[in-house]
């Protein structure tokens, strides 16, 4: 099996369109389909049903999906420990990280990296915590800093590398602005705006509901991005439960009040993950150490 037709079988397996497969790829769709029949000439399998309107994959697609992945993988490691010839880091490594941390704690992580490191070229992506782990997973990026536990995975390696507050955050002049801290008694039948379902905070935030039963606050306006949801906080739209991270600096500036959340829900983790095939590169193991060092060493900032 030629890597070129299985990188190509998996776009197809991810987006389920040639024409979106081709697009990503940057090949012409005659090409995609080329090569997935080429693929499917050589295992003599069909890897797609074309009979409905909407491709899905057979069940034999469904299980060369994790081996493409896991052959994909293996290729571009292969390729990046022959190109780190010596002890000294070089080559590329790719950075994976939520909006928040980003934004916030990755950029004093990379400025000590590239001093340490100054060959290797740097890229980072963002995304959301299950789009961060399955790229992780298909070797797509090398670390990952996500919020929370990541999961348990043969294929990850985790670990937590400093705690982060919750802070409840309002606009100023809100009922809650005046208190030092907030417990989940405080939020009775409050609006809160929240990330979508599937988001590590939004995760939280309903835990935290569930736990305070029918007298708990509830979700009532949704916002893809943790740095607009501080701003219609601002805005006087409502309750926003977000990392001190990322309450800060709205909060030093005035244009929200944020309290820190007390009892079972006050508190997140830094997580940093990696595939352990991965952790034997020079690039990648350095990255490690700094993001360990960096983080021990943080001022611990409080928002106001």
């Amino acid at each position: 099996m030629e890597l070129r037709h299985l990188r190509t079988f998996r776009a197809v397996a991810r987006t389920l369109n040639f024409t979106r497969a081709a697009s990503e790829l940057n090949y012409a769709q005659s090409s995609v389909t080329e090569q997935i029949q080429a693929l499917e000439s050589e295992l003599a399998t069909k890897l797609f049903d074309r009979s409905r309107r909407r491709l899905s994959l057979t069940p034999a697609g469904e299980r060369l999906v994790e081996y493409a992945d896991q052959l994909l993988v293996l290729a571009r490691e292969a390729r990046l420990a022959v190109a780190e010839e010596s002890e000294e880091p070089g080559g590329v490594l790719t950075v994976g990280g939520l909006e928040t941390l980003c934004a916030h704690r990755l950029p004093a992580v990379l400025a000590r990296y590239r001093e340490l490191s100054p060959r290797v070229g740097v890229t980072v992506r963002e995304g959301g915590r299950g789009e961060l782990y399955d790229a992780v997973r298909r070797g797509e990026i090398d670390v990952a800093l996500t919020f929370g536990t990541a999961p348990v995975d043969k294929l990850l390696t985790s670990e937590a590398l400093a705690p982060e507050r919750l802070m409840v955050v309002t606009p100023v002049g809100h009922r809650l602005a005046a208190h030092a801290q907030v417990d989940g008694h405080d939020l009775r039948w409050e609006p809160f705006l929240a990330t979508p379902q599937g988001c590590g905070f939004r995760e939280m935030l309903d835990s935290l509901i569930q736990s305070l039963g029918q007298d708990g606050p509830f979700v009532d306006t949704q916002v893809a991005s943790i740095a607009a949801l501080a701003q219609c906080a601002a805005a006087g739209m409502g309750c926003v439960l977000l990392p001190e991270t990322a309450a800060a600096g709205p909060a030093a500036r005035g244009e929200v009040a944020a309290m820190p959340l007390t009892g079972g829900f006050s508190q997140t983790e830094v997580t940093m993950t990696w595939s352990h095939r991965s952790q034997g590169r020079p690039s990648v193991s350095a990255f490690l150490a700094v993001a360990r060092s960096t983080f021990e060493n943080r001022p611990t900032g409080r928002a106001a």
